[in-house]
């Protein structure tokens, strides 16, 4: 219900997963959307204190680790997350670097390439890093697809964060007082500059679409989509002038969402930025 509620692409291509599977990733959104709203607003706007606010997002990330140890939490949505986590080996390799960079959203305004590398890791790629975990459990994968696949997870979280960053401009800054990208002043966004963003975005989503293919069929369509629906939100980020990105924010219009689920269910799958290509058969053997 939390992925449905908070984002229609996310919920749109979870529809696609295997019962087990989606309830997994379910559980994994919701936890992240737990910690996200810690840090974006809500516990200010109810009157806390900025030390009241860390207090809580360090609480959350206590009951998480104590949670995954033991395998209970009286917190549901930290309880599904351990049930989960437990099952597919989530460990504190991942979640750690997660709540660090949601506490960086705590006390950091802007970034440099260093920090905002470490920061898209933390709150991106290694909720990748997760669902890839519940994907690839009970699969045997030899240690070289594995790492093919790791660099695909990673590289289409980071896509995800960074064409969010790109969406979400005006809000992030006018909001929340943050600009994320190194360099890039948000009143002032060039055409290059947007354009240059647009290129390493999509250098993310290539990575990420040579190897999904060789996902397990439980999981291959619901990333597709997924895929597919962030790269169309790219494509209209592309053809938006710089200077109406800065006080719109761009979407993906529901009818054509819908076109792109229906591709996705007919085995249509990304292999590059602006093309698709049918899920070639593989030998589910292979991943099994």
């Amino acid at each position: 219900m939390v992925i449905r509620r908070y984002s229609t692409s996310f919920g749109l291509a979870a529809r696609l997963l295997g019962g087990e599977i989606r309830q997994d990733v379910e559980n994994v959104y919701a936890l992240v959307r737990i910690a996200d709203e810690i840090v974006d607003g809500v516990a200010a706007a109810a009157g806390l204190d900025p030390e009241r606010v860390l207090a809580m997002l360090d609480a959350l990330e206590r009951d998480t680790e104590d949670a995954v140890e033991t395998g209970y939490s009286s917190n549901l949505v930290v309880h599904a997350f351990a049930i989960t986590a437990r099952s597919a080996g989530i460990e504190t390799d991942l979640t750690r670097p997660f709540f660090a960079s949601m506490r960086a959203d705590l006390s950091r305004t802007v970034h440099t390439p260093e920090t905002f590398r470490d920061y898209v890791y933390g709150s991106a790629e290694v909720v990748g890093l997760m669902c890839l975990r519940i994907f690839l459990r009970g699969h045997d994968v030899d240690d070289a697809q594995r790492a093919a696949f790791v660099v695909g997870a990673r590289s289409l979280g980071a896509a995800f964060q960074k064409v969010n960053f790109l969406r979400d401009l005006s809000a992030d800054h006018d909001e929340l007082g943050r600009s994320y990208f190194p360099g890039v002043a948000v009143d002032d966004l060039t055409e290059a500059q947007k354009h240059s963003l647009l290129d390493d975005i999509e250098a993310d989503l290539d990575r990420s679409a040579a190897v999904l293919a060789q996902l397990p069929k439980s999981s291959r369509r619901a990333v597709a989509l997924a895929q597919e629906l962030f790269s169309e939100l790219a494509r209209r980020i592309r053809t938006t002038p710089a200077s109406d990105l800065v006080r719109t924010r761009v979407r993906v219009p529901d009818p054509v969402k819908l076109r792109i689920a229906a591709g996705a269910l007919a085995g249509r799958t990304p292999t590059s930025t602006g093309t698709t290509a049918s899920i070639p058969t593989i030998d589910e053997s292979s991943l099994s």
